[in-house]
């Protein structure tokens, strides 16, 4: 698979989808520079001509942003939208929709921290 700027969302879906699983399936929007793209809500593609403000917003700055959209589908729901980069361009854009309100990008600075991580125990004989 190869994800350029004129990518349509055809073209990238496949790889949204598998982004929409990894996040246990919280809202993913994806779109190319040149192409709107895809919206996927609970397993299924309900968009495929999806573009959002923030996903507009990184597009032109080529930075993370962690917003709530004032406008659009996700009007007042948290994003957390990245670029897509090659070669020093951004090619496109991918974005979460937190349905937790912050609960979820919370946990991921959690799991983050190196003071949680323990290192391997010995498991009692219950175990």
């Amino acid at each position: 698979m190869q994800i350029t700027s004129s990518s349509n969302s055809k073209e990238i879906a496949p790889m949204a989808l598998a982004i929409h699983q990894l996040v246990n399936k919280l809202p993913i929007t994806m779109r190319c520079k040149n192409s709107n793209g895809v919206r996927i809500e609970e397993g299924e593609i309900v968009d495929y001509n999806y573009t959002g403000p923030i996903l507009e917003k990184v597009l032109k700055n080529g930075k993370l942003i962690h917003e709530t959209p004032e406008t659009g589908v996700y009007e007042g729901i948290p994003v957390v939208v990245v670029p897509i980069i090659e070669e020093n361009e951004v090619i496109g854009a991918v974005g979460i929709v937190d349905l937790t309100r912050g609960i979820f990008s919370d946990l991921m600075q959690i799991a983050r921290r190196p003071d949680l991580i323990k290192s391997e125990t010995p498991k009692g004989e219950f175990y």
